[in-house]
């Protein structure tokens, strides 16, 4: 269980855009912070309903689902700070930053560090503080991101990185494709008894329309193939899909991803 490490009075909500997109709204009843506004609209709509003023943006990487609204939030509050990777490749940013920054926010009395997790694309950042991960399309629940641009040893390096925190981190990722994922990963291990009990919890949740994150780190490492290459059920599975010996966990990372393009 998550021991809440968040500052007192502050709320962390998913503002739902397109069909599956999360845009995580971070506020303390006065001010706010969202993390990849793909889109504007419902940012600005939840905004007014709730009688709060967005004081930054926060930026996990460039893809437009979860960028596109930056240039209609600027437009619409002059001196908005819109923070995300390194590179000048993302249009918009007032900041960038890198592995090891300490991203300041004290409109809400936050602090988040900065962490370079790239696979899903070459630019990923994470940000994680105040037992809170904020990972865009890196990490999701029982899943993790479809590698655009990087390499599976990249990804595995990364996914590592994120593992390293503490268990009771709370996992703040950007897509409700947990039910889809849930069911990739019965496939991999259809004997994980925990797997089954969070594939029931997930039924219960999205049939009632509800989002199932955030999940917990703990959880992740329990039931996620992408966290679990090193466990002997996993690597069965991967090597019964494979057609050449998986010799280390980076092949069994490679081998189940490539399942999962599949699946």
């Amino acid at each position: 269980m998550r021991i809440d490490t968040l500052p007192s009075g502050i709320t962390v909500h998913p503002i739902p855009a397109f069909t599956d997109n999360y845009i995580w709204c971070i506020h303390n009843g006065k001010n706010a912070v969202v993390v990849d506004p793909g889109d504007a609209e419902p940012v600005l709509k939840y905004m007014a309903e709730h009688a709060l003023n967005l004081a930054a943006v926060l930026i996990t990487h460039h893809h437009r689902d979860h960028t596109g609204g930056i240039a209609k939030l600027v437009s619409a509050i002059a001196g908005l700070p819109v923070i995300g990777p390194r590179g000048g490749h993302i249009r918009g940013l007032t900041k960038t930053v890198a592995q090891g920054d300490t991203v300041a926010l004290p409109v809400v009395d936050m602090s988040f560090q900065v962490m370079e997790v790239p696979g899903h694309t070459l630019d990923h950042i994470a940000f994680f503080g105040h037992g809170a991960l904020f990972c865009g399309d890196t990490l999701f629940s029982a899943g993790c991101g479809r590698l655009f641009e990087g390499t599976p040893e990249q990804m595995l390096h990364s996914l590592n990185k994120l593992k390293r925190l503490p268990d009771d981190t709370a996992v703040y990722c950007t897509h409700e494709y947990t039910q889809a994922n849930v069911n990739f990963a019965l496939a991999v291990e259809p004997n994980n008894s925990e797997l089954q009990d969070y594939d029931a919890w997930v039924k219960t949740k999205r049939s009632h329309d509800q989002p199932t994150l955030p999940s917990t780190l703990d959880e992740q490492k329990k039931i996620n193939p992408f966290l679990r290459s090193h466990e002997p059920a996993v690597r069965d599975a991967a090597q019964r899909f494979a057609d050449t010996e998986l010799t280390d966990d980076a092949a069994v990372f490679a081998a189940v991803r490539r399942w999962k393009d599949e699946f």
